[in-house]
């Protein structure tokens, strides 16, 4: 088929904002700004919130007893690989085993990130930093709390893995995370749970807002895995953007992943076959 690059408009795969050409950074209340290139793969053969999130909507207690019934179904995540260039520096494979907040005490050692999981809803990333405690971002602010307070009722699981660079020492990431405590608004220098809590335990200044330069390249790539056979590729500026992207597609579910990028492919095809017929 052929790479198609498309300028988008809203969170979907057909309708997805576009960065902006001069490479300026958006405001922090802005939507994300994202550049796409569709490359879609059936050899198997390649080598290779979302609203801001820093308000993540998290229901309100009265609603929390129908999210419980959405158990989490590890059938519905998408397995995923994220490229740099051509070094895969974030993996997930899927199925991977989910815990409730109590077990998960008896696992967690300081420095450890945290992800709670659930049915139609963003991933929330934590820090562990001791004595029941974890610091993550939520509502606009960086906020510290019991562990089984902060999940909610979620399952969660330890995701130290994920991201393939270089953990800092235990002590820093704590570190990190608690000297922040009490940051909100804009002050904040993060989108979501996940890049604040990355950013503790990794350092790098691409998990921060306007963290890379953006010069037009797209050196960002993000593979979904639907079968052995078959992936979509989209191609991203910043990993900011990549980990924005990703976590949509998380919080919508891996079957709607799929229909909407059946929708674009046959839209696609069609104004193909409209613009060969004139």
């Amino acid at each position: 088929m052929g790479n198609q690059v498309e300028k988008l408009t809203h969170l979907n795969y057909d309708e997805v904002p576009t960065s902006d050409p001069n490479g300026f950074e958006p405001d922090v209340d802005e939507r994300p700004r994202i550049g796409v290139s569709y490359i879609f793969s059936n050899d198997g053969g390649d080598d290779d919130e979302e609203d801001d999130d820093s308000s993540e909507r998290f229901p309100p207690e009265k609603d929390l007893a129908k999210d419980e019934e959405k158990r989490f179904e590890p059938a519905d995540e998408l397995g995923c690989s994220v490229y740099f260039r051509e070094e895969c520096m974030f993996e997930r494979n899927t199925g991977t085993d989910t815990h409730s907040a109590e077990s998960l005490l008896n696992k967690c050692r300081p420095g450890d990130v945290v992800e709670f999981v659930a049915t139609g809803q963003y991933p929330h990333w934590v820090v562990y930093v001791g004595d029941f405690q974890v610091v993550h971002l939520h509502r606009a602010e960086i906020k510290n709390g019991f562990l089984t307070d902060v999940s909610q009722g979620k399952r969660g699981r330890i995701v130290n893995g994920l991201y393939r660079f270089r953990a800092l020492q235990p002590q820093v990431i704590v570190r990190n995370a608690v000297d922040h405590v009490g940051s909100r608004d804009r002050e904040l220098y993060w989108r979501n749970s996940e890049c604040f809590a990355a950013w503790c335990r990794f350092g790098r200044r691409e998990f921060k807002i306007g963290g890379e330069i953006r010069i037009g390249k797209q050196p960002y790539r993000l593979k979904m895995h639907f079968s052995d056979k078959k992936s979509h590729v989209l191609e991203f500026q910043s990993l900011e953007d990549v980990i924005m992207e990703r976590r949509r597609s998380d919080q919508i579910g891996k079957d709607a992943v799929v229909q909407e990028l059946a929708n674009h492919l046959n839209a696609t095809q069609e104004f193909q076959e409209d613009s060969l017929g004139k």
